[in-house]
This record gives C-alpha cells, sequence and structure tokens, in this order.
C-alpha cells in the first residue's frame, strides 16, 4: 500500500511537544490496535509533586490510525500539565475517539506508587 499522505510530525525533527495526532487510513483486517508506554508524566495539581505512570491505549478502528510518532508528542504534552490521573485518562480517551472515530477505545493508566498508594484508572468511549 502506497501512502502519499502528509504528517506533521514522521520524517521530520520534533523537539516540542504536541496536542495533534496524525492518523492515517486503516488497512484492511485491523481489529484492535495497542499501544503502551511507561514513560507518561504529568503533576499533581495540589502538591505539584511529579506523577509516572504506564498508559495502554487500545482501540478498534473504523477507518483510521493513529501515527505512532505523533502519539508519542501528544503523549509528551502531558508533563508540564497538572492533572488527577483520572482526567488524564478521560482526555487522552476523548482525543484518540475525537482523532480516530473507532468502534471504541480505552485508556489505562497506572501511576507509580506515591505516598503508598496505587492507582489504576480505565477511561472507555464507544460509538
Amino acid at each position: 500500500m502506497e501512502n502519499n499522505q502528509e504528517f506533521n510530525f514522521l520524517g521530520k525533527r520534533s523537539t516540542e511537544p504536541s496536542k495533534n495526532l496524525d492518523v492515517f487510513p486503516c488497512p484492511p483486517n485491523i481489529s484492535v490496535v495497542t499501544f503502551e508506554s511507561d514513560e507518561l508524566t504529568s503533576f499533581c495539581p495540589v502538591t505539584h509533586q511529579p506523577d509516572f505512570s504506564k498508559i495502554v491505549i487500545e482501540y478498534s478502528p473504523c477507518e483510521l490510525c493513529i501515527e505512532s510518532k505523533s502519539l508519542k508528542l501528544y503523549l509528551w504534552s502531558f508533563r508540564e500539565e497538572a492533572l488527577f490521573g483520572e482526567s488524564l485518562a478521560s482526555a487522552i480517551a476523548e482525543k484518540v475517539f475525537e482523532a480516530t472515530m473507532p468502534h471504541w477505545c480505552r485508556v489505562k493508566i497506572r501511576q507509580n506508587i506515591r505516598g503508598g498508594l496505587q492507582l489504576e484508572v480505565l477511561a472507555e468511549k464507544k460509538a
């Protein structure tokens, strides 16, 4: 399959985060796409202490898939944002859904233990 699509980030030097996601047409026979990273960072809106998290993004594409470099830059954009883990998962699920209009998407965030507590959040959105 030849791709004549112009991407905003792929193949270009990127030195800062972005709130944009690039997408491309979904190839045939793709039922679920999963991305995982243990490099998601944000900080607590109350204490301003950093939160380090693992994230798993899953979606069932209808017509569009997310280009991975743009996703990496999008996740990087949360580094300087003050969000509770629940708000973070919800915002990412909304953005994935908005960008791809999938059958469904799930975003699972598991924050590193801080203060003796483990936080795990699951945000889901369906068409």
